[in-house]
């Protein structure tokens, strides 16, 4: 059965130029990308993201390191594979959160490190299951960005939305 899995190259990967380096290694996977796309992390998105660790002392540092304050690149590049065991292919190819236990020929393995701060820079966040998936997935992505279709949708109709198109 075909799963989805959210990708998000964090912006120490972005920073150290990883992009083309993690790619290639996912391309491993021989899943099919299905969305793409460079976005800005707001406070909210990144707390909702992390919302699990809230409690976690490194929680505040996280929330920075995601919003790219800590390497200056205030963006992440989110993606979503999409294909045969998609979660596990992807996770197996990041590596352990914790880059020093990452094995060493693992994505964060390779590219990752711990800061003097204990922040796990890892380069790479992969969704740890089918229902986190969701929830991130949904958090990123709007339906019309993504070109399969995942979960239900339903249309609205929205008046007087301010929205910004090429001048």
């Amino acid at each position: 059965m075909n799963q989805a899995a959210l990708i998000l190259i964090k912006p120490d990967g972005l920073k150290k130029s990883l992009t083309g380096n993690i790619l290639t290694r996912l391309s491993e996977t021989k899943l099919e990308i299905v969305a793409a796309k460079m976005a800005r992390v707001s406070k909210e998105l990144a707390e909702e993201h992390y919302k699990h660790l809230k409690d976690k002392p490194f929680f505040a540092e996280l929330i920075r390191y995601l919003r790219g304050e800590l390497h200056d690149r205030r963006k992440v590049m989110a993606l979503i594979y999409w294909g045969k065991d998609a979660i596990g292919k992807c996770r197996e190819l990041a590596g352990a959160t914790n880059p020093e236990q990452a094995d060493p020929t693992s994505i964060r393995g390779s590219y990752g490190r711990i800061t003097t701060s204990g922040v796990y820079e890892n380069v790479i966040h992969v969704s740890a299951n089918e229902q986190e998936a969701e929830r991130e997935i949904k958090l990123w992505f709007l339906p019309l960005e993504i070109i399969v279709d995942l979960y239900p949708t339903k249309e609205i109709i929205e008046e007087k939305k301010k929205i910004r198109i090429w001048a």
